[in-house]
């Protein structure tokens, strides 16, 4: 990787009237030249405030920021920004916002405007040019604010959930737009959201936050299918829990004993016999079938519940442990189960993932 932003030990710690606020506590971060990352997290997590450190609009009470090698000590022309509120000048047009940067630089009136035509034909504005911000839908206008980012030529972007305030269609278009411009014009973009889809959708590397910390860095395949702790594998995608107690280590899989007796097999971790632990299991990877079925890792309950999603179908299913699990399907599969219909769920051991019990409680780990 060629790194175009190198974070390191960034701590900030607000003053408040209830004392000191630490927001952020030893971030690390390395982005590489042209790449798309996302930074995730809860809200309160301290994702907006990294953003600000990593743009030189806040400095860090502890740590250092580099981009291109150099101190980022001040905010910096080669860095653009997209907040969620977009901050159009109401009294200038679409091209006339767009030209504000460029007027502001000294930067020649024909050569400016040039520049700001090229840039509202990027965002699929032209057209618009003589309108204003109040004539234009909420995608149009985000669509503006990022020409008036783009326009000064910067050399990284970074997005402070700039698509919060659309709807969820308009939100899914803009999104790939904007990944498609940060490539075609091979910018380094961090993008700032707490939808994880989204990121997951757009992004080349994801940072997962939490209580002003990176837990894991990775792409979107890696978080999702090798999450590196609780929290990651609850706010990446959707995982159901289930405690128990490790009885065996083979050679290749280790045997838990959850709540009701059941004996599964799993992947194998480090966990040591007569360890407490969590068994995570998507809930895309479950087989269900119909009736008490004996087989291999197969935990038997009833549907408690059906919710119709669209393109799948969600089960609630009760366990005669009395634990809930979450069973995800294809809406368009043969076979549907009607409330109250025993079934048996069962999985692929090397599909699991599992952890050491927390010492907080599992409750207190994955909260938000």
């Amino acid at each position: 990787m060629n790194p175009a932003l190198v974070a390191e030990g960034i701590c900030h710690v607000f003053h408040t009237r209830q004392g000191e606020l630490l927001a952020l506590d030893g971030v690390g971060l390395v982005v590489g030249k042209g790449e798309f990352v996302a930074i995730v997290g809860p809200s309160g997590c301290g994702k907006s405030t990294l953003l600000r450190v990593l743009g030189g609009l806040l400095a860090p009470t502890g740590g250092w920021v580099h981009l291109d090698s150099k101190p980022l000590s001040s905010p910096r022309r080669q860095v653009a920004y997209v907040f969620q509120k977009m901050s159009l000048m109401p009294w200038r047009t679409v091209l006339g916002n767009v030209l504000l940067p460029l007027q502001v630089a000294g930067v020649p009136r024909g050569q400016a405007e040039r520049r700001a035509r090229d840039l509202v034909d990027l965002v699929g504005l032209t057209g618009f040019e003589a309108a204003y911000p109040r004539q234009l839908s909420g995608g149009m206008a985000q669509r503006v604010a990022i020409a008036r980012a783009l326009v000064s030529d910067p050399e990284v972007l970074l997005l402070d959930e700039p698509l919060g305030q659309l709807d969820a269609k308009v939100r899914n278009e803009i999104r790939y737009e904007i990944r498609k411009m940060a490539k075609d014009l091979n910018l380094t973009a961090i993008h700032v959201t707490h939808d994880q889809s989204e990121a997951m959708s757009i992004s080349d590397r994801i940072a997962v936050m939490k209580k002003g910390k990176i837990v894991q860095v990775g792409t979107p395949q890696e978080l999702y299918m090798s999450p590196n702790c609780l929290f990651v594998a609850h706010f990446i995608g959707e995982s159901n829990f289930l405690e128990g107690i490790v009885t065996e280590i083979m050679a290749n899989e280790l045997e838990i004993e959850l709540r009701g007796c059941f004996k599964v097999r799993a992947a194998l971790n480090g966990a040591k016999k007569g360890n407490r632990v969590v068994l995570a299991v998507r809930p895309e990877i479950f087989t269900i079938e119909r009736g008490t079925v004996e087989k291999e890792n197969a935990l038997v309950g009833k549907v408690e519940k059906i919710t119709f999603e669209g393109t799948f179908v969600r089960y609630v299913i009760k366990l005669e442990s009395q634990d809930s699990v979450v069973v995800i399907k294809p809406s368009m599969a043969e076979a549907w189960f009607e409330v109250g219909t025993k079934v048996t769920l069962s999985f692929a051991a090397e599909k699991t993932h599992v952890f050491p019990y927390p010492k907080a409680g599992l409750t207190e780990e994955i909260s938000v």
